[in-house]
C-alpha cells in the first residue's frame, strides 16, 4: 500500500533489476556517497530485498523512514543516513 505523503529525498536508486547480495551492495554504495542526515529513496523488487535491505541498513545505524509496497509488488524504501 502506498501512502499519500512521501518523505523528501536527496538521492534515488532503482535496484529492481538486481538480486541479493547486489541489492544491498548498491544500497550501501549509495549511502556512502550521501552526507550524514541525507535521505536515500530506493525501488526494490521482491520479498528478499524488501526484508533484507532495511534490516541491513538499520544494522549499520541508518534509519528506515518509510517502506511502501505498490500494487505491482515493487517496494519503495526511504533511508536516512546516520
Amino acid at each position: 500500500m502506498t501512502t499519500s505523503t512521501e518523505p523528501a529525498f536527496d538521492q534515488f536508486l532503482d535496484i529492481t533489476a538486481d538480486i541479493c547480495p547486489m541489492t544491498f551492495v548498491r544500497t550501501r554504495l549509495a549511502l556512502d556517497r550521501l552526507a550524514s542526515g541525507g535521505v536515500l529513496k530506493l525501488r526494490m523488487n521482491g520479498e528478499e530485498p524488501r526484508q533484507n535491505v532495511p534490516r541491513q541498513a538499520e544494522t549499520l545505524g541508518h534509519t528506515v523512514l518509510q517502506l511502501d509496497t505498490e500494487a505491482d509488488g515493487i517496494s519503495v524504501l526511504w533511508l536516512r543516513k546516520k
